[in-house]
């Protein structure tokens, strides 16, 4: 199995080498940082520009800014009118997008390589000379705020996971919800997105990520005549806002028109921090093992198997700004009851503390991380995130080969640990009981980005 995996790997990265080069990067004298890869496979270029702001720099009573500011980036400065941005790209045979995180804002763009002067041109624009009109900015607010009652109050996948995280932290900025409490939308201001746009779309807080069949000091060169002359400027501070140690078990309880009944349990655990890896790789490891693919234990055994869920899945991550949680979340079968989900998940964790997880299972595991991985490679836009990410998290697009090397030296009893390490002292269990309903997100229950 291993040799054969090893084999399989190597043949990706050797037909992976032969179109793609090594990211280039450099840093303006503004503190603005550009990272360039260079794939000839087809004269097209992606483009993302990495905001390091998302939810977890928020504050109570001012939530969801970032995302409304996202929205209001597409509304025009002096010489770009409203909707004009897009209008150009479009011309121009390209598409573009943004979505928000709780870690970081990105705006992207695919088109033509040799057109990307015209989106760098546009980007440097946008990002100093916004402009948030009044009436603008109230139409978008209400659009956001019906966003977020299709996405979250009106879906009981989104209402669980806005619960479980507002319940399971209670210090840690990560327990606001992206898009932002309805009441604070409902008393924003447009002044308080001037001061959000100020204070944090400045060069020194981004990452430009280029990724396409260009030529790395070209895009540089251009890059400079666009941004080098924006000014750095002094960032607020971030404070950490740790979260208190949980001292005992936590249990919510909602109520949603639903078809099903949802259960979602979250222990605290720790993140991928540089320079203190760690449990971190552990803890992906046995997610993998509980739900990375249909093979895995959850699906196998509580879907097909026992026909306890409609839907069963692990999710933990590990890159983040802010404190990590490892959740498993179950969409209740037919005939079967919250408390069965509970047992039954216990049960699975169980298992691998007391039996643990064969070479067998964990090589599986382990080829399917790292075939992720290495297929990414085969996407423009995957390579950028992957670069993006990293850069926008505390970490070096230099690192992703470590970690990937660290990802599978991981153990069998690694795992076994990072199960057990699961105890009640650090869980918060939320359920969602049905009262009937149409339900149009039942197992979707990963993600935490909104995309305008």
């Amino acid at each position: 199995m291993k040799a054969k995996s090893g084999l399989i790997l190597g043949m990706l990265l050797l037909l992976a080498g032969v179109v793609m080069a090594a990211p280039q990067e450099t840093i303006l004298p503004n503190g603005m940082k550009v990272v360039v890869v260079r794939d000839a496979r087809s004269p097209v270029v992606v483009s993302q520009l990495w905001y390091r702001v998302g939810s977890v720099d928020e504050v109570n009573g001012h939530t969801g800014l970032s995302h409304l500011l996202e929205h209001m980036m597409f509304k025009g400065t002096a010489s770009v009118a409203d909707g004009e941005y897009s209008r150009r790209i479009a011309q121009a045979g390209g598409k573009e997008n943004a979505f928000t995180s709780r870690d970081y804002t990105v705006y992207f763009a695919q088109l033509s390589a040799d057109k990307l002067p015209l989106l760098l041109e546009l980007e440097a624009d946008r990002m100093a000379n916004l402009q948030i009109d009044e009436a603008a900015f109230r139409r978008e607010l209400e659009v956001v705020k019906e966003e977020r009652r299709l996405r979250t109050d009106d879906q009981p996948a989104g209402l669980l996971q806005e619960a479980l995280y507002a319940n399971a932290f209670v210090a840690n900025p990560v327990r606001y919800p992206v898009i932002g409490w309805m009441d604070d939308l409902v008393h924003a201001r447009a002044d308080d997105l001037r001061q959000w746009y100020r204070q944090w779309y400045v060069p020194n807080n981004v990452t430009l990520v280029i990724v396409g069949d260009v030529d790395p000091p070209r895009v540089f060169e251009q890059v400079r005549h666009y941004f080098a002359g924006l000014p750095a400027k002094t960032l607020p501070a971030r404070n950490p806002q740790r979260e208190p140690l949980q001292q005992g078990i936590k249990r919510v309880e909602l109520s949603a028109p639903s078809q099903f009944n949802y259960l979602s349990m979250a222990w605290h655990v720790p993140g991928l921090s540089p320079g203190a890896d760690g449990q971190a790789y552990a803890y992906a490891l046995l997610e993998a093992v509980l739900s990375g693919d249909a093979a895995a234990r959850l699906p196998s055994q509580m879907e097909r198997g026992k026909a306890l869920a409609h839907a069963a899945a692990a999710d933990y991550s590990m890159l983040g700004r802010g404190e990590a949680l490892f959740v498993i979340t179950a969409t209740q079968a037919r005939g079967r009851q919250p408390a069965e989900l509970e047992a039954a998940i216990r049960q699975q964790l169980r298992d691998i503390v007391e039996r643990g997880v064969s070479e067998q299972e964990l090589g599986r595991a382990r080829l399917r991380l790292d075939a992720d991985e290495i297929y990414q490679r085969d996407s423009l836009f995957a390579q950028a995130m992957r670069v993006g990410t990293l850069e926008s998290v505390g970490f070096s697009w230099r690192d992703a080969d470590r970690i990937r090397q660290q990802m599978q030296q991981v153990t069998a009893e690694q795992v076994r640990q990072a199960a057990a390490s699961l105890q009640d002292g650090q869980l918060t269990v939320v359920t969602l009981l049905g009262k009937g309903g149409v339900n149009t997100m039942a197992g979707q229950l990963k993600g935490d980005g909104l995309v305008r």
